[in-house]
């Protein structure tokens, strides 16, 4: 199954190379994306102290990007489907692009809200079409398997990337300094794109589901955005519950119309496959998982040890290293053992690494070399295994015509997973109790996969 370490003919390895440009153009991309995503949550205080704002601020402002993200992903994949993946490549990278332009120059907090929800809106579109402009380059179901084994880690590495570099550019700059990294790589991008990149045809009769598309956009949302609420209001307060039932309800009205449409903007035979069921969920408990870890170590490292926003960065270097080591290993491993087993390992030693980062890593006292390291390498070892195994799981089987579906669905997950379970694992109690329940979690997935494999 795996071609690693094989001799490819001259001529296949000339027709490949444009294809591996092409592929670093679109990673690049995806990383930024989850980039922007994780960028504010180290310099975030800084910027609450600028515009003076109350938590209720910062939480709308540090949620704005993903709600709009998360809610618009199903609407982006099928326009992908729809009108090319390069056409809504292009328009995603254009808004992302201008937003992320507007907000350095922000002289308000709502300058900068609406610059973060118009990032969100381009990276909605861009994430799904990028899946689709991928399955271009690589239409043999082999290869294309190999390449989201290689995708499915991006997204984490571009999460570890927004926390070590943001505190980094902070200190060097200000908060403002954040926005560069999205501005010039939509800018390449946008340059880059036609050279490197296929044109992907339009799908032909492809009804674009609108009352479907509100719903889902309208639901997730505002499910999400109560979600958010609940770090700064109990669960049965006003502000919680008429946001989060109100998102429930439209959810279950997308669901009803979803079956009673003809050309259904998510297909209910698509969530059908058992497999591709427990890829996503690995892929958003995943997700959680390493959101929770940032968020938690973040806040216990600076307000608990005292620890600089640039030091609290570098503390997670070793996250980084593992995280690119086993990333590396994660294709060949797929090719030899399938993505089913590599998942189940992945999702092990994950739930290993949150299990001593909960016995030791809420001490204040302990010190770094073994109260915190050990878990700090598990983690993303076993993350980008099981990100790599569940992304081919995932798509694996997925039609040409509904590859920007994947894309978008694919997304919702890792946007979904840390909003719902980082919103529920809070309500437990301390940050030990939190990552021991996200650590019974992944063991619990873990089995579920490896028993279907």
């Amino acid at each position: 199954m795996s071609t690693t370490g094989l001799r490819e003919p001259r001529g296949a390895t000339d027709r490949a190379r444009p294809a591996r440009h092409g592929f670093v153009l679109l990673g690049g991309v995806q990383m930024t994306l989850i980039f922007t995503l994780a960028s504010l949550a180290v310099p975030l205080p800084r910027i609450g102290a600028e515009f003076r704002l109350d938590r209720a601020g910062l939480i709308l402002l540090s949620a704005a990007y993903g709600l709009t993200f998360a809610g618009l992903l199903l609407l982006g994949g099928r326009l992908a489907d729809r009108s090319g993946g390069r056409r809504i490549l292009t328009a995603g990278l254009l808004v992302l692009g201008a937003a992320s332009a507007v907000a350095p120059l922000a002289p308000d907090y709502g300058t900068l809200l609406a610059a973060r929800f118009g990032q969100g809106v381009g990276a909605a579109l861009v994430a799904p079409a990028a899946m689709a402009v991928l399955r271009a380059l690589h239409p043999e179901p082999a290869a294309y398997g190999r390449a989201m084994a290689t995708w499915g880690g991006l997204s984490v590495l571009g999460a570890t990337a927004g926390n070590l570099l943001s505190g980094v550019i902070a200190a060097a700059t200000s908060w403002r300094g954040t926005f560069a990294v999205p501005l010039v790589v939509t800018a390449a991008a946008l340059l880059l794109a036609p050279r490197l990149l296929p044109a992907t045809p339009p799908g032909r009769g492809r009804a674009l589901d609108l009352p479907g598309a509100l719903l889902a956009t309208g639901g997730i949302i505002l499910a999400s955005y109560g979600l958010v609420l609940t770090d700064a209001h109990p669960w049965g307060s006003a502000p919680v519950l008429v946001p989060l039932l109100s998102g429930l309800v439209l959810l279950a009205a997308f669901a009803a119309v979803e079956r009673r449409t003809a050309d259904p903007l998510l297909p209910p035979d698509f969530l059908r496959d058992g497999r591709r069921v427990l890829g996503l969920a690995a892929i958003g408990l995943t997700a959680a998982g390493t959101a929770t870890v940032f968020v938690l170590l973040s806040l216990a490292l600076q307000q608990q040890r005292g620890w600089s926003a640039p030091l609290t960065s570098a503390a997670f270097v070793p996250f980084a290293a593992a995280l690119l080591g086993s990333g590396r290993l994660a294709g060949p491993l797929i090719g030899r053992y399938g993505p089913g087993r590599v998942t189940a390992a992945g999702l092990g030693t994950a739930a290993a690494g949150l299990a001593l980062l909960a016995a030791t890593g809420s001490d204040a006292s302990a010190p770094y070399a073994y109260g915190l390291l050990p878990g700090l390498v598990l983690l993303p070892a076993g993350g980008a295994l099981s990100f790599a195994g569940a992304a081919v799981l995932a798509t694996d089987g997925v039609p040409a015509h509904r590859a920007g579906l994947a894309g978008g669905v694919l997304n919702t997950a890792m946007e979904l997973g840390p909003t719902v379970l980082f919103a529920a694992l809070l309500t437990l109690g301390g940050d030990a109790v939190s990552l021991a329940a996200a650590a019974v979690l992944f063991t619990v997935l873990a089995a579920a996969t490896l028993r279907t494999h």
